[in-house]
This record gives structure tokens, C-alpha cells and sequence, in this order.
């Protein structure tokens, strides 16, 4: 007979709340890959490379379409405005009943800078109004302190992010795509643009972006060695940076004793998204597998998101190579693009998701992932429905811009923003509920 287990997992106080934010890979510019906030964020940057260029062009690839400046330009409030309005023109999904056009946002431009801005401030309320006309409740203006705190999304721990770009011979090489000004990275000399081609001397050709992330990561305040060419043509370097990294571990766990001792149980509580999620995760699976875990719960309970990479590489950990994960849709609905799992699981026990009312953006990539490949049963209310994806670009001043640039779809083509996911259950149902409900979700893909 059908019972429910009697475990006490009321939830923690929930965390502070996030912006809202969700990365996978869009074209934008200067994005910094991997940083999708679970709002869905991507992070940008202004181009600040200082970079020596050869006089004749590298045989095998080819030279940038513009001059790079050797010193960043000062911006002006009507640079600054116009470059708010561009990163608008190239990457905006409006997602809502506005309509949007380019050619109503160029009629804006020109209304805009019309007219003398005489100070910076009265630039960011432009910019602000700006944004606000667009009707997206995620698209918004962020001051210089504002973005600072945005830190703790920084993947490396050294302050930049990484763009996977193929060579002549279709493999990886990776090329800093984004740096934070006076971080780590920066102050010790490397550059937006640079390759880099070795970390602890381990050579990262043919390897992610979020691979290399991973290696660049480490305790705070310690040194990781960098190898980099500088420019597109050399000379190579190797560079000694310190760790800067601002996030705290969002993973609390735990084994749990239920059946009066028979059945060991792993909780995991995952407070957000952020840099550290997926190693901190890891640890903590296999620390429970070490204990004796036979059943695993992940809860995702008041979880706003975070970085919708770290959300995407989370719900691979629980996958089998090829599962999809999820879809994403930019300007073009007709155009989806799957995201893939490309390992094999690290767990193959059942596993429980508690979700609510709270539960939104890349928590939400998570839980569908697993519940529509049958890795998972949903537990408790249904989810916040926050589909969107939002990218973070820096400006030349220091503030940002947040700009919605997609949405995604679950693996069922289930459309998650506005409708959230429904549970299996509302309670914790008994461990052989789970696995029954398991093997009938598998039954169809296997008949």
C-alpha cells in the first residue's frame, strides 16, 4: 500500500533574493559565456584590450575588421546613452505584447540624442526611462556598485569568461571574450582577446569554456598560472594570477537515516546558482554516495537561480550523454536550439526535486531537465515560471545594462515562462512510489 514518508524538510529561511536573471549560447556581443544568471544572465563587457598587433597578418588566422585602441576612449554621456540603446538594437527579445521593432527603437535614438546630455547622471536616467519603455519587467539599468556586486557570478575566480572559437582544424581554442576592469586577470596582465593556451600547465586546446573555468578555479587567495598569446599572432606569456573569488558555497548536505535506518537517503540543499554550485555539488554527491546514499533528494526550494550555465551543468550531472536539457529560442521563434548532456551521469539512484512558488530560472532548467528524462519526480508546489534569459553588459562608465536576449523550453517543448512546472506530488510519496513512477516514465522510451 502507497504511503508517504514522514521526513521533516521544511524549508531553510530562503536566500536573498536574486535580480532577476538564466546562459546558454546566444550571439551576443561581448558576452561573457557561461555567466547566464538564473534570472538568465550572460555577462559583457566593454572592449579595454591594449593590444600590440603585428605588422603582417598570422598565416593561419585572420586579423580583426577594426583598429584596436591602444587606450580606452573617455566616454561621453551621449556615447554612453547610444551605447545603451546598441546593445538594445542587437539583442532584445520582447517576449511580451509591445511589439518591438528596430525601426521604433531607431525612431527612439533619434528622439533621444536629439538634445545635450549635460551630466552622467541624467544619462542613467535616459537609459533607465529608456528600458523601462520596453515593457520587460527583467530589462533594467544597473548602477557601477550595482554591477561590482555582480562578482560573485565571475566562473573563473579570476575575472573573466571564456568564448569557445574552432580552429582550421575544427578543434576548441579558447579566447578571453570578457574581463573585469582592475580584477585579477587584468591587473596581472591579461587582456580581452587574448588565447588562452595552458593553465597549471596543463594545455586546455579541445577543451569548454566551462571546462577551463573549472581549472581556473580554486581556493581564495591562491595563485593559478595562466599561459596566454597576446593579440592573434603572439607573444605568449605566462602570467601569475590570484584568486579574487567572491561566492560562498550555496550546497548544504546531509544523510538522512529514514525506514527506521534501512534506506540512507542524501539530501542536498542548493541555495542558488552561482560559481561555486556545480564543484561544490560534485563534492557533496559523492561524499553521500561515499556514506551510503541509496536515494538522493535535491532540494531546490527558494532558489531564484543564478547562472544558467551552472544550472545547465548541474542538470548534466544527473543525465545520460545525449539527453537534452533544454531548448533555447531567441529572435527567431522557428529557431531552437537544444542543449545537450555530453557525460555519462554521476549518480544513477533515483532522485527527488522539492520545488515551490520560489523555485524559478535555471532552478527551473534543472528540475525539468531531470522530470522529462525520468531521472527525477517533482515534490511540493509548482514553480515560479520565470523562462526568460537575461544577459548582463557592462558599459564604459562601470554601470550595466540588463537586457532579456531569449527564453527556453523545456526538453517536452513545455514553455516555462508565465506557466512554471507542476509536481508529481504535493507530498514526499514512499521510495517504491518513486521508483515506480520512474520505471512508467521510462516505459514508453524503451517500448
Amino acid at each position: 500500500m502507497s504511503g508517504y514518508l514522514c521526513l521533516k524538510l521544511s524549508p531553510p529561511p530562503p536566500p536573498p533574493p536574486l535580480p532577476a536573471l538564466s546562459k546558454p549560447h546566444l550571439p551576443l556581443r561581448n558576452t561573457l559565456l557561461g555567466a547566464a544568471l538564473s534570472f538568465g544572465l550572460l555577462f559583457s563587457f566593454p572592449s579595454v584590450s591594449a593590444l600590440q598587433l603585428p605588422s603582417q597578418p598570422c598565416p593561419h588566422r585572420q586579423p580583426p575588421q577594426e583598429t584596436l585602441q591602444t587606450a580606452p576612449e573617455v566616454v561621453t554621456n551621449q556615447g554612453l546613452v547610444e551605447e545603451a540603446w546598441q546593445i538594445v538594437n542587437d539583442t532584445f527579445l520582447d517576449t511580451g505584447r509591445h511589439r518591438w521593432s528596430q525601426d521604433t527603437w531607431q525612431l527612439k535614438r533619434e528622439g533621444i540624442l536629439s538634445n545635450s546630455i549635460q551630466t552622467r547622471s541624467k544619462a542613467h536616467q535616459i537609459i533607465k526611462r529608456m528600458l523601462s519603455s520596453l515593457g520587460d519587467p527583467y530589462t533594467r539599468f544597473l548602477s557601477p556598485d550595482e554591477f561590482s556586486k555582480m562578482a560573485r557570478y565571475d566562473m573563473t575566480g579570476v575575472g573573466i569568461n571564456l568564448k569557445e572559437v574552432p580552429d582550421e582544424n575544427g578543434d576548441l581554442r579558447l579566447e578571453v571574450l570578457g574581463i573585469i576592469l582592475d580584477g585579477p586577470a587584468y591587473s596581472a596582465g591579461v587582456r580581452q582577446g587574448d588565447e588562452i593556451l595552458a593553465v597549471n600547465n596543463v594545455e586546455v586546446k579541445g577543451k569548454s569554456a566551462f571546462e577551463v573555468s573549472s581549472l581556473l578555479q580554486g581556493p581564495n587567495g591562491t595563485s593559478v598560472t595562466i599561459q596566454v598569446k597576446h593579440g592573434y599572432c603572439g607573444p605568449v606569456e605566462s602570467i601569475e594570477v590570484q584568486r579574487q573569488l567572491v561566492a560562498r558555497t550555496p550546497v548544504f548536505y546531509r544523510l538522512e537515516q529514514l525506514d527506521s535506518g534501512v534506506t540512507p537517503v542524501g539530501y542536498i540543499r542548493l541555495k542558488e546558482f552561482n560559481a561555486l554550485a556545480r564543484k561544490d555539488l560534485v563534492i557533496a554527491m559523492k561524499r553521500l554516495q561515499d556514506m551510503g546514499a541509496s536515494y538522493f533528494i535535491l532540494d531546490l526550494r527558494d532558489n531564484l537561480g543564478g547562472l544558467v550555465q551552472a544550472g545547465i551543468e548541474i542538470a548534466k550531472l544527473f543525465l545520460n550523454e545525449g539527453d537534452t536539457v533544454i531548448y533555447t529560442v531567441g529572435r527567431d521563434p522557428q529557431l531552437q536550439k537544444a542543449i545537450v548532456s555530453d557525460t555519462s551521469p554521476l549518480i544513477q539512484a533515483p532522485v527527488v526535486v522539492l520545488v515551490n512558488d520560489k523555485t524559478a530560472s535555471a532552478s527551473e532548467i534543472v528540475a525539468s531537465a531531470l522530470h522529462d528524462n525520468c531521472r527525477a519526480v517533482l515534490v511540493g508546489k509548482r514553480t515560479y515560471g520565470k523562462g526568460l534569459i537575461q544577459s548582463v553588459f557592462e558599459l564604459d562608465d562601470g554601470s550595466g545594462v540588463v537586457i532579456t536576449v531569449g527564453k527556453y523550453v523545456t526538453p517536452h517543448h513545455n514553455d516555462i515562462n508565465g506557466n512554471g512546472i507542476e509536481p508529481d506530488f504535493q507530498k514526499l510519496p514512499a521510495w517504491d512510489d518513486i521508483s515506480q513512477h520512474l520505471k512508467k516514465c521510462s516505459m514508453p522510451q524503451q517500448g
